[in-house]
């Protein structure tokens, strides 16, 4: 017998309790696959907005940096423009930060959506599995007892062979799908950590900026500057 038909027979052992769990199993690789290019893209997105943005706070070109910012689909790109926003009615540290908090309230469930599905799925389907080994059991032990003491043996020992097929199959799916679920968790975690950095950065450069004695330096700058020209 070859792999191919070692493989086929093993699903047609499993059977009916098989069909729920290939259907969990589509759906979790469904979700991981769509989480995983999003979550990719995102970090790819706020890299790149951050990057060009950068420069920009550190020079007090904060209209320009609106600019961009509200215009960007990117997760940095909402929790900056926001801050931005609410420096035209307020310059408190507090003010600015509890802004870019809102806008990290809308972002975070929109990184973590969905991925929790993929840990429910992995248990669901060692349940289903463990139910399909039971039944299976029980067919089993049932079948034994109508049947001639010598084949007793045989027939149990093919029974559970097949029962167990289904916690087999359980776990061949569950374990990765448990492990697809922690890189998941901790891409979301690091792309959070990653706006939580930016934001403090941002919060730092406004607070800079704004004191007085940045503020003197900058017009003694201008004044310098005016007189040698």
């Amino acid at each position: 017998m070859n792999t191919f038909q070692t493989v086929v027979k093993f699903f047609v052992d499993c059977g009916p309790f098989l069909y729920p769990s290939l259907t969990l199993m589509a759906l979790g690789l469904a979700i991981a696959i769509e989480r995983f290019v999003f979550l990719r893209r995102a970090r790819a997105d706020n890299r790149k907005v951050w990057d060009q943005v950068l420069p920009m706070l550190q020079s007090g070109r904060f209209r320009e940096v609106h600019g961009i910012t509200a215009r960007s689909d990117s997760a940095i790109g909402k929790i900056v423009a926001n801050g931005i926003e609410r420096m035209g009615g307020s310059r408190k540290r507090e003010d600015i930060e509890h802004a870019m908090e809102e806008g990290m309230m809308e972002i975070v469930p929109r990184l973590e959506k969905r991925t929790h599905y993929i840990a429910t799925f992995a248990n669901v389907i060692t349940l289903v599995g463990l139910l399909g080994t039971i039944i299976g059991l029980i067919k089993g032990f049932t079948a034994v007892a109508a049947v001639n003491p010598a084949e007793k043996a045989e027939l149990l020992s093919a029974s559970i062979s097949i029962a167990m097929n289904n916690t087999a199959f359980a776990l061949m799916v569950a374990i990765p799908f448990l492990l697809i679920h922690s890189f998941l968790q901790a891409r979301a975690t690091e792309i959070v950590d990653s706006l939580e950095a930016a934001k403090i950065t941002f919060l730092n450069l406004v607070q800079r900026m704004s004191t007085p004695a940045y503020e003197h330096a900058g017009g003694a700058a201008t004044a310098s500057a005016a007189a040698t020209r």
